[in-house]
C-alpha cells in the first residue's frame, strides 16, 4: 500500500503517518518524489485504506496489486540513479563496467586496470570466487584475488564490482569492493538477499538462469526491504532451447522493467551471448533498447583465460566497441561515458 502526501505536507503530519503504519503492524518507508512525498506500507497483516485516508496531510492511499512493492514505479515513480566512482547508471544515464571474468594473477589484472583506465572505464570487474559448474574448473584466487584487484583499482583510480557467494563473504567484500554482484545462480538465496539489503554498498543483482521477470523483481524487493536502495538489475540472458549461443539475451527484458521499476537495468551480453564477436552488436543493441548500461567481460589475453575467454574482448575491440557506444547513446537520449 502507498500512501501519498499532499503537497506541502507537514513534517508532523508524516510523523503522524509513518507512526500510524507501524501501529498497523507495517513497515514504512519513505520516499521523496518530485512533487509529493510518499510512504510505503509494507507487510502482511491487513489494513482499511480509509484509517489512513482520514489523516492529516494524506492526498490518496493507493493498493499496490504487485507482489513486489518498493521496486514498483507506483512506489516511485523518478528513476533511481546509482553512482558509484563518477558513473551513473540511471535517470538517462548508461554506465559501464568492464574487466575479466576471473582475477588470475597479479600481471593480468594490473594489465587489465590499465587498459581499462585508459579507455575511460571507472568501475572494473573481476571474479574472485567463481561459482564452476565443475567442480575441477578454476574455483578463482578467494581472497587473494580481492587484494589484487583492489591493488590495481586504486593504482588507476577505479572502483571495484565482484561476486559474492555467500553470507559469511559479505564482510571480506565490504572491506574490498565497491559493489557487490549477485551471481544468477544466486539471485534466489534468499538468505544471502537479506544480508545484503542491512549494508551500505550498491549490489547488482543478475537476473537468474531461468527466472521470470516478476521472479526478478521480487528477488529486488528482498535487498530493498530492508533498507538498501542502491540496485542494479542486470539481463544477462536466460536459458531456453537455442543452443546457437551461450543463453539467449532477453532484451525485451529492458523496457519491460523499466516500465515496471524505477531501478535501473544494465546488460551483460558476454554472459548473454558466450561469443566475443556477438558482444558489440548485442551491446549497441541493449543501449538502443533502452538499458542504463553494460558489463562487459574485457581480458588482455583472452586466448590464455582460465575463464570464459571466448567471449571476452581484447582491449583494443573494447576500445572500439566504447566508441561506438558513446555515438549511439545521444540517438536514444543516453548519456555514457
Amino acid at each position: 500500500m502507498i500512501i501519498v502526501m499532499r503537497h506541502g505536507a507537514s513534517q508532523k503530519d508524516i510523523d503522524k503517518v509513518v507512526e500510524f503504519v507501524k501501529l498497523k503492524g507495517r513497515t514504512p518507508h519513505l520516499s521523496q518524489g518530485e512533487s509529493h512525498f510518499v510512504i510505503g506500507a509494507v507487510g502482511a497483516s491487513q489494513v482499511d485504506p480509509r484509517d489512513f485516508e482520514l489523516l492529516d496531510g494524506v492526498r490518496e492511499v493507493i493498493k499496490i496489486s504487485s507482489s513486489y512493492k518498493l521496486v514498483s514505479r507506483l512506489f516511485k515513480n523518478e528513476d533511481t540513479v546509482v553512482e558509484v566512482n563518477g558513473e551513473k547508471f540511471g535517470g538517462g544515464y548508461a554506465g559501464m563496467i568492464a574487466g575479466p571474468c576471473t582475477i588470475e594473477s597479479r600481471e593480468q589484472i594490473f594489465e587489465c586496470a590499465k587498459a581499462m583506465a585508459e579507455a575511460g572505464v571507472k568501475i572494473i570487474r573481476g571474479g574472485a570466487f567463481k561459482p564452476r559448474t565443475s567442480p575441477y574448473a578454476f574455483q578463482g584466487l578467494g581472497e587473494e584475488g580481492l587484494k589484487l584487484i583492489r591493488e590495481a583499482a586504486d593504482t588507476y583510480n577505479l572502483a571495484v564490482t565482484s561476486e559474492v557467494m555467500e553470507i559469511n563473504q559479505i564482510p571480506l567484500f565490504i572491506k574490498y569492493v565497491d559493489i557487490l554482484q549477485v551471481g544468477a545462480r544466486n539471485m534466489q538465496n534468499f538468505n544471502l538477499l537479506k544480508e545484503l539489503s542491512k549494508i551500505n554498498k550498491p549490489v547488482v543483482l543478475k537476473r537468474g538462469l531461468s527466472a521470470t521477470i516478476n521472479e526478478w523483481l521480487m528477488a529486488a524487493e528482498y535487498i530493498l526491504s530492508g533498507g538498501n536502495r542502491d540496485v542494479i538489475l542486470c539481463e544477462r540472458g536466460i536459458r531456453t532451447f537455442e543452443v546457437a549461443t551461450r543463453n539467449t539475451l532477453d532484451l525485451c527484458a529492458i523496457p519491460v522493467v523499466k516500465k515496471l521499476s524505477h531501478l535501473p537495468v544494465i546488460v551483460d551480453p558476454s554472459h548473454g551471448t558466450g561469443l566475443r564477436d556477438k558482444v558489440l552488436p548485442m551491446s549497441l543493441a541493449s543501449i538502443a533498447a533502452g538499458a542504463d548500461g553494460l558489463m562487459i567481460e574485457v581480458h588482455n589475453k583472452p586466448e590464455c583465460a582460465l575463464c570464459d575467454g571466448a567471449q571476452s574482448l581484447y582491449p583494443n575491440q573494447f576500445v572500439e566497441l566504447y566508441e561506438k557506444l558513446k555515438k549511439l547513446a545521444p540517438v536514444v537520449d543516453k548519456t555514457i561515458g
